[in-house]
């Protein structure tokens, strides 16, 4: 099979005519090494004409959607595929309500298919940043009367980012994650997943980091209103306008897997030209995701 690659919307579109074409494609990623049987775990199959696989020993058909994050997709595996594509090729996305006038959909299908393809998204946690990084935290939302920086009782979303540098002081990727407050044992979660006890970290002055430098390297030191840490402060506000601007407001309960996406396409930035593969090969491996379900802390770990 011969992989799509760049981001050029007419090549796309050529290459995936019709329905078929797509299922091709997810066929390719879902049995690349071999097929198994979901119900006997037999591993003879025969493929159909619609690239599905049925078993040689008990006859279960098994279709190259099920069981992934394409599983019962609604409105047909091509639109999928062009939704995909904007996801991960544009620079900022779009909302639901302007994918489901771009693409024929309801706006609640397209908002429910989207976050799918942003759990896809998510981090694999497997590689935690182990160089010079910067650490931070924010909140998001709107002005509240009364309630100025790290206020605990704020009705806010907060968050924690960290970015970490290449020798020539450039970002080389970012990570954030929602955070229920300031306190040590929440920064620490966020630590733990995507920080390396290697990494050399800096950060403002805030004592919530202080219990942390027991186990990471961290140095800390004054703000003075963002001038020491501008970089990682111009990604906040990159993340904040995004999230305005876009989505105009977000719920507590999804706001990782949006800034998840936020990540996903900075961290790739530089590999634009198999970025769809790679978000491809994600949906395939993950798990099918249903509409009530809400995003897990935990994530699979053969990402890269």
């Amino acid at each position: 099979m011969k992989l799509f690659r760049g981001q050029n919307g007419l090549e796309f579109v050529e290459r995936f005519k019709t329905d078929l074409d797509c299922k091709e494609y997810l066929s390719n990623y879902k049995w690349a090494t071999g097929y198994t049987c979901v119900k006997c775990k037999h591993t003879a199959s025969q493929q159909r004409a619609d690239y599905s696989r049925t078993c040689n020993k008990c006859s279960h058909t098994e279709s190259v959607t099920a069981n992934t994050l394409f599983h019962k997709v609604k409105f047909g595996l091509r639109k999928a595929f062009c939704i995909c594509f904007e996801m991960s090729t544009t620079t900022k996305s779009f909302s639901a309500s302007y994918m489901s006038v771009r693409y024929g959909v309801t706006e609640n299908t397209a908002r429910l298919f989207m976050h799918k393809v942003r759990e896809a998204m998510k981090s694999s946690e497997n590689f935690p940043m182990d160089g010079e990084v910067e650490v931070d935290e924010f909140v998001v939302g709107g002005k509240e009367e009364g309630k100025i920086g790290r206020s605990y009782d704020s009705k806010k979303k907060k968050a924690i980012c960290a970015v970490e540098y290449t020798e020539t002081g450039k970002i080389k990727r970012m990570y954030a994650m929602k955070i229920e407050d300031f306190s040590s044992k929440e920064l620490g979660k966020f630590f733990e997943k995507h920080i390396s006890l290697k990494a050399e970290v800096a950060t403002d002055k805030w004592r919530g980091y202080t219990p942390l430098k027991e186990r990471y390297k961290i140095e800390q030191e004054k703000s003075q209103g963002g001038i020491n840490f501008q970089k990682i402060h111009t990604m906040i506000h990159q993340i904040k306008s995004w999230l305005r601007t876009t989505y105009s407001w977000v719920s507590p309960d999804h706001i990782d897997r949006y800034l998840d996406e936020f990540c996903y396409r900075l961290n790739r930035s530089q590999f634009k030209d198999g970025i769809f593969n790679n978000l491809i090969m994600r949906m395939v491996k993950s798990d099918k995701l249903y509409q009530n379900q809400k995003p897990v802390t935990t994530c699979n770990k053969f990402f890269l």
